[in-house]
């Protein structure tokens, strides 16, 4: 009986520890995505001085299709912050969905799409779904966090 109530309460913890909001005011992650020519790209090269925001997507998910396509319509907004589009998809399926949904971000210079293959982004930033959006400030300290495809207006009212 012991036993099953220390993995009962086990498992609780674990939960609660997993479904953990970002929280603001904290420094962002250090981690480690690949470019497409396979060179690695760490956050400690994401400079202060400017805000970036960071989406960790699903090529498949129709709520970051969504998200993408709406900051594409907006991309002239992006001119004053990083934008990183990272992905554990395989390159084939990110090329198709940025071509078929961020089109106008393909060829942004403060854009960057990056892959996740050693996949670290989600115990390092703890997303609860896809799309994660993280907005940093100039400190590269968290300043929003939204799982929720309906919040693309916030992020755009908070980098002006």
């Amino acid at each position: 009986m012991k036993k099953l109530f220390l993995a009962l309460l086990l498992s609780v913890l674990s939960t609660i520890t997993f479904a953990q909001n970002p929280i603001v005011g904290t420094d962002m992650p250090k981690a480690v995505f690949y470019k497409a020519d396979g060179k690695t790209f760490n956050t400690d090269q994401i400079t202060k001085g400017s805000k970036s925001l960071l989406m960790l997507f699903d090529a498949t998910c129709e709520h970051c299709q969504k998200v993408v396509s709406n900051i594409s319509k907006r991309s002239t907004e992006l001119k004053n912050v990083n934008l990183y589009l990272i992905s554990q998809d395989e390159y084939r399926s990110i090329n198709y969905f940025m071509d078929n949904f961020g089109k106008p971000l393909k060829t942004m210079k403060n854009v960057s799409v990056l892959q996740d293959k050693d996949h670290v982004f989600i115990p390092l930033f703890h997303p609860k779904q896809y799309p994660a959006l993280y907005l940093y400030g100039k400190d590269k300290k968290l300043e929003f966090y939204s799982s929720d495809e309906r919040d693309v207006p916030r992020f755009f009212s908070r980098i002006k």
